[in-house]
């Protein structure tokens, strides 16, 4: 499955600027996703880190994975997010950062969803741009409804 940026709106409750995936290049259902975020210079985190050599934040990049986690379990529970929903992180394990993310740079963001238990969706992430893995972590996440 393919899906342009109106359908990740439908599908996601962020939005600029915090809203950090383009495109989404594939999805299996209850499996993975791979997704896109392009960056630009135009990003808001760039005009002070660092303005010498802008650098995208690693926690920009798991934030990315993290969003395109989300659309994998919202997709994969059959649930579209509303004023009621939020996705949080619950744990971040074993994230490692290999490669600086540069204005330019096409950060290709890639999830695999490893169990879903008791609230708690666990997924193995990792981030590439061209060949070479920019980051890389376990990402821990519930869906709380506000009522």
């Amino acid at each position: 499955m393919n899906m342009d940026i109106h359908e990740i709106l439908k599908r996601l409750p962020h939005r600029y600027p915090f809203l950090l995936v383009d495109r989404v290049l594939e999805l299996e259902k209850g499996v993975r996703i791979k997704a896109l975020k392009n960056v630009t210079m135009n990003e808001p985190f760039f005009a002070g880190h660092f303005p010498q050599r802008p650098v995208m934040p690693g926690v920009m990049m798991l934030e990315a994975l993290a969003q395109a986690a989300a659309i994998l379990a919202f997709d994969n529970l059959g649930v579209r997010p509303d004023d009621k929903t939020v996705f949080y992180f619950v744990g971040i394990d074993n994230a490692r950062f290999k490669r600086p993310v540069e204005p330019g740079d096409q950060l290709v963001l890639h999830a695999t969803l490893d169990r879903s238990r008791a609230g708690i969706v666990k997924f193995s992430a990792h981030a590439t741009v061209g060949d070479a893995i920019a980051v890389s972590a376990d990402l821990m996440c519930t869906m709380r409804r506000m009522d």
